[in-house]
């Protein structure tokens, strides 16, 4: 049976949409009802960024975007993740971490921005996609443990 983040009071949950170069990062509200983008930070900023945010703010979870190629083999990138998870526990060790699947939130980020109506000069900003997507993935995260 898979573990789901414990419903903390007032607490939130994290997703992140972890890249070589950058990180998405989106956040539930207070009830874990509603995921919204929150940023997007330089991967190597990311724990001090997230120590910073933590230190701030409770936070019950963290949800990893986990990517798998079409047969649902775990793409390249996930040797990186793997490392950065290690960290991550070592560094939050009362906070759990889950894994969501992110297949097509790129695609679809950028396809929800074309039908919001965004310029294609902001459509065109990484950060912005990775935003989405962490938003994304924690909203898929949300409708999975409901």
């Amino acid at each position: 049976m898979p573990y789901f983040c414990k419903k903390i009071d007032l607490a939130r949950i994290i997703a992140l949409d972890y890249g070589k170069e950058r990180t998405g990062i989106a956040i539930t509200d207070e009830l874990q009802l509603i995921a919204s983008g929150l940023t997007t930070v330089k991967t190597k900023d990311l724990l001090p960024y997230l120590k910073e945010y933590v230190a701030n703010e409770k936070v019950s979870c963290m949800v990893v975007g986990e990517p798998k190629q079409l047969n649902n083999i775990p793409s390249e990138s996930e040797v990186l993740i793997q490392v950065f998870l290690d960290k991550l526990k070592a560094s939050f060790p009362s906070i759990h971490i889950e894994r969501q699947d992110e297949r097509f939130t790129s695609k679809v980020a950028f396809q929800t921005m074309i039908e919001t109506g965004v310029k294609k000069k902001r459509r065109q900003k990484k950060e912005l996609i990775d935003e989405i997507s962490a938003t994304l993935i924690l909203q898929s995260y949300l409708n999975r443990i409901k």
